[in-house]
């Protein structure tokens, strides 16, 4: 298998869900190292943690007890701005909060609950580049909101079968989005976790170029245990261990976003 890379999307990005349903496939590792690497590049970045768990936050080493973030924002009860926590240069981020789990359950109803992250964001952090929402590994309310509120998706990827399975669950309920909102969503892919030395991983990229032509970033980001060690220290892999292959990686993914760079399978 021969690989290129091609260049697609200049426009400008204001606000994009970083969305898997399956777990264990990177995204929150994606979501921190990729919006610091943005920051680190100058580019004023937004990180919405949108799931319970909160993990996001203790990756960038803050460790909330039952302080508020978006779901008081969601919720109405303060406006997004009283939630920011400036965490790095250029990079701030609106935590979880505690009533997240809350909101989660009012799935029963059909109504603007599906719009309280949209209604949140309205008007407010124009004056950022970037608004990365991390999504829970979860079908509910909270992913509805997240595709409510944004045009763009950013899909992290791992090289197994259950993973492709999990893809293809996942990108039914963006269709069944973009009928309902009537509207196409602008999706990319990241391939994490990547074991060149194992069969599969090789198969998984090929059935992506495959099957999402243009749409795979250009920069592959490699399996290591440093990325796995970053979180318990809150430190993105960019101060942990700035000049390892890791950092390197996602430095490049970071430029790959920003100029459009994907990859395509050469025959």
């Amino acid at each position: 298998m021969r690989l290129g890379i091609s260049i697609i999307w200049g426009e400008k990005v204001k606000v994009i869900a970083i969305i898997n349903q399956k777990g264990g496939v990177g995204k929150t590792t994606t979501s921190v190292n990729l919006c610091h690497a943005l920051a680190e590049a100058g580019k004023k970045v937004t990180a919405i943690d949108l799931d319970p768990q909160g993990h996001l936050a203790v990756s960038l080493g803050v460790r909330l007890q039952q302080q508020g973030g978006i779901d008081e924002a969601m919720l109405k009860e303060k406006n997004i701005r009283q939630q920011i926590i400036a965490v790095r240069n250029n990079l701030q981020l609106i935590p979880s909060g505690p009533k997240l789990k809350e909101i989660e359950q009012l799935t029963e109803s059909r109504s603007p609950r599906g719009l309280l992250l949209k209604n949140a964001l309205q008007g407010n952090l124009n004056d950022q580049d970037f608004v990365f929402i991390d999504c829970p590994p979860s079908a509910g309310l909270l992913i509805a909101n997240a595709l409510i509120a944004t045009d763009e998706i950013l899909i992290p990827m791992t090289s197994d079968f259950l993973a492709l399975q999990g893809l293809s669950h996942l990108m039914g309920t963006v269709k069944r989005f973009e009928k309902s909102l009537q509207k196409k969503y602008k999706a990319l892919l990241v391939m994490s976790r990547y074991a060149p030395t194992r069969r599969i991983s090789s198969q998984v990229l090929s059935s992506l170029l495959a099957y999402f032509p243009g749409q795979v970033l250009a920069t592959i980001i490699r399996e290591a245990a440093v990325l796995a060690e970053c979180p318990s220290f809150g430190k993105t892999i960019l101060e942990y261990s700035p000049k390892s292959r890791s950092a390197s990686d996602f430095r490049s993914l970071a430029n790959d976003f920003l100029e459009g760079r994907v990859m395509h399978e050469s025959k």
